[in-house]
C-alpha cells in the first residue's frame, strides 16, 4: 500500500491487511481529509465491531453527532464512574436523546463505598493513589466494555490540542489488535466551537462556568487564569486518566 494517492486511499475497497505496519503513509493521506471524510474511510475499511466511547464532557457533543450522522447505531461506550456530576448524567441524557445514540453505560465492578471502605479517598492520595483509582473506576471498566462489545476499531474525540500529553496523536492507530481512530485528532477550540454552532450542539452545561475539561467531581476543578487545560484535572498531577494510555 505504497504510493497512494488520496482519491485512491479514500475510495478504493481497501482489505484491512492491505494496511502497512507503518502507518505513517496511511496517516498523512488522512491528514488530507476533513473529519467527515475521515470517518467514512473508517468505517468503510476498518475491521470488527465500531465503537465510539465518549465522557461526555465539555465539546463531545462533536465526536458523538460526526459518528452518528453515519452510523447511527454504532456503540456509544460511557464509563460511569459513579463521581460525575449531575450536570454530566443530564448532558447524557440530552444528548442521548437528541442523537438517538446506542449508550452502553459501564460501571466498575467495585461500588463508591467498598472502594472506599477499603482503600480511603484515593484521589486525595497523590499520584498513586490517583493511579490506582483511575484503573479501578475508568480503565476497568473500559477493558471490558471493549472486550465485551467485540470491537475491533475504537473511534475516540482525542484532539491533539487538548494538552502535552495529546500533541502527538496520530488519526490512526494500532493498538495490539485493535484499531484505535481518532477523526479530530487535529482540530483546535475554534474548529469545535464552528461545528457545534453550525450543527446547534451545546457544550457541555459546566462550560459556562468554567470548566473545560469535565471528568469526576473530586478531580475537575474549574479553569482560572494562567491555568493549562491540563491543569485543570487531577490537581494538575497529570493530564490522563489512563484509558488512552494503557488501552
Amino acid at each position: 500500500m505504497s504510493a497512494l494517492s488520496v482519491s485512491s486511499f479514500a475510495d478504493a475497497d481497501t482489505e484491512t491487511a492491505a494496511l502497512p505496519d507503518d502507518l505513517a503513509g496511511p496517516n498523512a493521506q488522512l491528514e488530507t481529509m476533513d473529519a467527515g471524510q475521515r470517518v467514512d474511510w473508517a468505517l468503510r475499511h476498518l475491521p470488527g465491531t465500531h465503537v465510539l466511547s465518549s465522557s461526555f464532557g465539555a465539546q463531545s457533543a462533536v465526536a458523538l453527532h460526526l459518528l452518528t450522522r453515519q452510523r447511527a447505531d454504532i456503540p456509544v461506550i460511557l464509563v460511569d464512574t459513579g463521581y460525575l456530576f449531575p450536570e454530566t448524567y443530564r448532558f447524557v441524557d440530552e444528548l442521548s436523546d437528541r442523537l438517538g445514540l446506542n449508550l452502553k453505560v459501564y460501571r466498575p465492578l467495585v461500588s463508591r463505598a467498598w472502594m472506599e471502605a477499603r482503600h480511603g479517598r484515593l484521589w486525595e492520595q497523590g499520584l498513586v493513589g490517583i493511579e490506582q483509582y483511575n484503573n479501578l473506576r475508568k480503565v476497568e471498566p473500559m477493558k471490558r466494555a471493549l472486550e465485551e462489545l467485540h470491537a475491533g476499531t475504537w473511534f475516540t474525540g482525542l484532539r491533539r490540542g487538548q494538552s502535552a500529553s495529546r500533541a502527538g496523536t496520530p488519526i490512526l492507530q494500532k493498538r495490539g489488535e485493535r484499531w484505535k481512530f481518532n477523526p479530530i485528532a487535529d482540530w483546535n477550540d475554534r474548529d469545535v466551537w464552528k461545528y457545534l454552532k453550525q450543527h446547534e450542539l451545546p457544550y457541555h452545561p459546566l462550560w459556562e462556568q468554567g470548566y473545560v475539561s469535565i471528568g469526576d467531581t473530586h478531580t475537575t476543578r474549574r479553569w482560572e487564569p494562567g491555568m493549562r487545560e491540563e491543569d485543570t484535572r487531577f490537581f494538575g498531577l497529570k493530564r490522563e486518566c489512563g484509558l488512552h494510555e494503557e488501552i
